[in-house]
């Protein structure tokens, strides 16, 4: 295991770490850490960087209060790990059970936490907001990794590339800006007043370039409804760029519905308005739910209108076409790897390039992890007769995380009731967002195996209730590309699908806990619940809205306590009435019996 750091204070705070995960990545909404020097803010506090702690703190990268006690996650072996909080606290004393502890005073704390609000106003006064032509270009992507030697257009096959040069084509025509999201702006620096500019819907319709852009379509392949489709790729979607902001991020920016590339295939490379509107707004609330997500800059129309059969019921019409400028870290997807493992001994070379460069830009927290100068073995469950050592393989380490980002995603979209209809494996994220906003649907009546795709109508593979058996079954093709390219073993693969599994659980447990206001996970209580709403076909959001209204009070009427469903359930019989009573006399008492205030279960 994990070492496990407590810091003991006078408040008996505690601090832990039980793996090696994320770099800059946090679960909580109230407090958090980056791996950044300059120190960066979230939520309600900061984590700082200190003289004579730095040595320590820069093996941090997630910290979290919850209920009271501080949860620290870093990546660096125990005696890596000893070494420097040595260094940074003074004494420090180990147990059998790798337990670090850390003598410390109350200060401790207050050096490295505290209250960002008096601060926020000062530094976001200094920040600095940019012109688009001030924006700070890089183009990593494209000077880093093998390309396409070729840069026009027609549909081909591109082999031994990650990508192809390609310039936007779509036809436009006095093109409109339609809406755009000021805070994605901010994660670029961009100076909000810049939409307002007569020519910003002509550059962000790739009608006029950026200066220090340098666009390109990615190749990747991928598995379509659990069969291998071949090269796949950025069909309309065309990446202008990399842009480098004040806090030391890397967002790419990336117009869809840009035109043809090399891997459009039969289709046209454009997109409509009302596709595009359903992805910026769907992002958008996604992001605001606390769902990773890519997000959307703006949304333009290009004046041009585009044939398209909405119903596929071969009766066509035109719609007016439109471009939406999405942002991610990254757009890199599972299939990004698979497409140069499945091409045989010249290509399979790449996977190993683009995964160095994968780590180097968004995971490098694993490479502290292969150069620690000691072994850091883990003996996962059903593996009895060996280890496994992320620290001595930084393949199987980001596979492992890939796996645990993947599980939080879908645990949290089962937790708002969304799904993606065609999660397909160029359709999945290695940053574990949320990507490729097409078919998805989210929960009316509940129905577990409601999918909103009409393709996936037959045999519901991407329904709602299959998506976490279908990323596990997608992290099992990624595995499979990692082996073939001989990054992992197969002991490594299994300990990271059985993290993929456990994580799932825990995160689900965390969100249908927190949904419902409760202080520890009841599954008895949640089955019943979803039981429920599966027989009386239930709108999924409506109810669980309407359960915050239930009152903590014990022994109320019948007709009081089930008051607030009255909405949900019109058309319930008697019986069924009688079974949701019964539900809420068990949830009433849990709610009593926790001692968690009423205003706080409503967060």
């Amino acid at each position: 295991m994990m070492p496990h750091l407590h810091l003991l204070v006078p408040q008996a705070v505690r601090v832990r770490a039980p793996t090696p995960s994320s770099s800059c990545r946090l679960f909580s909404p109230i407090y958090s850490c980056w791996s950044n020097p300059r120190g960066q803010r979230k939520g309600k506090w900061q984590w700082r960087w200190r003289s004579g702690k730095v040595a320590f703190l820069r093996q941090i990268s997630t910290v979290r209060l919850r209920r009271g006690e501080l949860e620290l996650e870093w990546a660096c072996p125990r005696r890596q790990l000893m070494a420097s909080a040595t260094q940074s606290f003074g004494h420090v004393s180990a147990s059998q059970e790798n337990i670090v502890s850390l003598q410390g005073e109350k200060e401790i704390l207050s050096d490295l936490m505290e209250p960002q609000e008096e601060d926020e106003k000062s530094n976001e006064s200094k920040r600095k907001f940019l012109k688009l032509e001030q924006l700070n270009w890089d183009d990593s992507f494209v000077r880093e990794l093998p390309g396409d030697s070729r840069t026009d257009g027609p549909p081909r096959q591109v082999l031994h590339a990650c990508y192809t040069k390609v310039s936007p084509s779509a036809p436009v025509d006095n093109p409109q800006l339609v809406v755009w999201s000021n805070s994605v702006a901010d994660l670029l620096n961009l100076d909000p007043k810049e939409f307002k500019r007569p020519d910003f819907p002509l550059v962000f319709s790739g009608a006029s370039p950026l200066k220090g852009s340098v666009p390109y379509a990615q190749c990747y392949g991928g598995h379509q409804f659990g069969m291998w489709a071949g090269q796949l790729g950025d069909g309309r979607a065309i990446t202008l760029g990399e842009v480098l902001n004040d806090r030391g991020e890397r967002w790419e920016l990336q117009l869809k519905g840009a035109g043809k590339t090399p891997y459009s295939r039969f289709a046209d490379g454009l997109a409509v308005l009302r596709s595009s509107i359903r992805e910026f707004l769907c992002s958008e609330a996604m992001d605001a739910l606390g769902v990773p997500t890519t997000r959307a800059l703006c949304l333009v129309t290009t004046g041009k209108d585009v044939m398209r059969d909405m119903f596929y019921d071969g009766n066509p019409k035109e719609e007016p076409g439109a471009i939406v400028c999405r942002v991610a870290q990254s757009f890199l997807r599972f299939g990004s790897y698979q497409i140069h493992a499945l091409r045989g001994e010249e290509d399979v070379e790449i996977v190993r390039t683009l995964l160095d460069y994968t780590i180097r830009h968004h995971f490098p927290h694993l490479d502290l992890l292969s150069s620690a100068d000691e072994d850091f073995s883990l003996r996962p469950e059903g593996l009895e007769t060996s280890t496994i050592d992320l620290t001595s393989n930084k393949y199987a380490a980001w596979f492992c995380e890939v796996a645990e980002r993947t599980a939080v995603l879908i645990a949290k979209w089962q937790g708002v009731g969304f799904t993606h209809g065609v999660m397909n494996t160029d359709n999945m994220s290695v940053l574990g967002l949320t990507i490729d906003y097409g078919p998805f649907g989210f929960l009316d009546a509940f129905d577990p195996k409601y999918t909103p795709n009409t393709t996936d109508l037959p045999g519901r593979r991407y329904c709602f209730a299959n998506q976490p058996d279908v990323g596990m079954w997608n992290l099992a093709q990624l595995a499979s590309t990692l082996s073939t390219a001989n990054l992992i073993n197969d002991e490594e693969a299994k300990y990271a699908m059985a993290k993929y599994g456990a994580r799932f659980m825990d995160e689900y447990q965390s969100v249908m806990t927190k949904k419902l206001g409760l202080e520890k996970y009841n599954k008895d209580l949640i089955s019943k619940l979803l039981t429920n709403m599966a027989i009386d076909k239930v709108d999924y959001t409506i109810c669980f809205r309407a359960l915050s209204n239930i009152k903590t009070t014990v022994d109320l009427p019948d007709d009081e306590l089930l008051s607030p469903l009255k909405a949900v359930l019109l058309d319930s019989s008697k019986e069924r009435k009688k079974a949701w009573i019964d539900w809420l006399r068990q949830y009433t008492h849990e709610l009593a019996s926790s001692r968690i205030p009423d205003e706080e279960s409503l967060d």
